[in-house]
């Protein structure tokens, strides 16, 4: 008899196998069906059949161009964690657009977006942020700052709340996505039930947070990830816990000082070879 696995890891093994076509669509009240075939519109890749446009996206728009392989290495490699900004020089309007769209199109589990974005405008308030942020002038310095905050005891509203906007978006009836809903919920009740749903929460934003770094990097843009803060400070400031948010970290988007010595620092990672491991 195998070791008992606690619900949330059976909910996730479950999927794996689902995915793998070794359990039936009938588990997640999907219909049932021969599968398409590989590279199909259905289910690319061979996986399982499931509603019409579950997964597809109708703003999807083939890239124009791929990025070089050489582009991406020389944007990451360019980019530090930027102790000090130049104050003068402000990222235009139609590249910060880039950036907030690149933080709204990041992915999350299951796509329930458990996050808000504050992008800290008001000078009165952000004057107020360093004394917040362990004395740290980034947040004052540089062109953006924003706070990543993270969804506070998410709820089976949130969850209808974006079945409703997947219903607005991809054109589907709501019954269509009960089975989706119901495999969501089960990983929810097990994610409360066993004290890790905000943990959980608070990992979705930080996926969003290496996009951004990512994405400015490519538009030549530098960033600095605060998590030297104090969370409760910066949700009364911003009126966060109101909203049912909480502040993880920050972000400080903008463009490196000709004095800030850590520009011309060596990147130190550890060699490819001891990090990725091939099996």
């Amino acid at each position: 008899m195998r070791t008992p696995v606690p619900a949330g890891e059976e909910i996730l093994r479950t999927a794996c196998l689902f995915l793998n076509g070794k359990r039936g669509e009938a588990d997640f009240g999907l219909p049932s069906g021969p599968r398409p075939p590989i590279g199909s519109a259905q289910g690319g890749g061979g996986g399982p059949r499931i509603p019409p446009g579950l997964f597809s996206n109708s703003n999807n728009k083939k890239m124009t161009q791929p990025t070089a392989i050489q582009t991406l290495s020389d944007a990451l490699r360019w980019r530090y964690a930027t102790k000090k900004f130049d104050s003068n020089r402000r990222i235009p309007a139609d590249q910060w657009s880039a950036l907030e769209e690149a933080m709204v199109l990041a992915p999350s589990s299951f796509g329930l977006q458990p996050w808000r974005f504050i992008v800290v405008e008001t000078p009165e308030i952000r004057a107020q942020l360093p004394a917040f942020s362990w004395g740290q002038s980034q947040p004052v310095d540089c062109s953006h700052y924003v706070v990543f905050a993270q969804r506070k005891g998410l709820s089976v509203a949130d969850v209808d709340h974006f079945i409703d906007r997947m219903v607005e978006v991809r054109g589907v009836t709501r019954e269509s996505l009960e089975g989706y809903k119901g495999f969501i919920l089960n990983f929810y009740k097990a994610a409360t039930e066993q004290g890790w749903l905000e943990a959980w929460c608070s990992r979705q934003v930080y996926i969003a947070l290496g996009q951004a770094m990512a994405a400015a990097a490519l538009l030549g843009i530098d960033t600095c990830a605060l998590e030297g803060i104090e969370p409760a400070k910066y949700d009364a400031l911003l009126g966060l816990e109101a909203q049912g948010y909480t502040s993880l970290c920050g972000l400080a988007f903008g463009y490196r000082a000709e004095d800030d010595k850590y520009a011309r620092t060596p990147k130190v990672r550890f060699p490819l070879s001891e990090v990725v491991k091939h099996v």
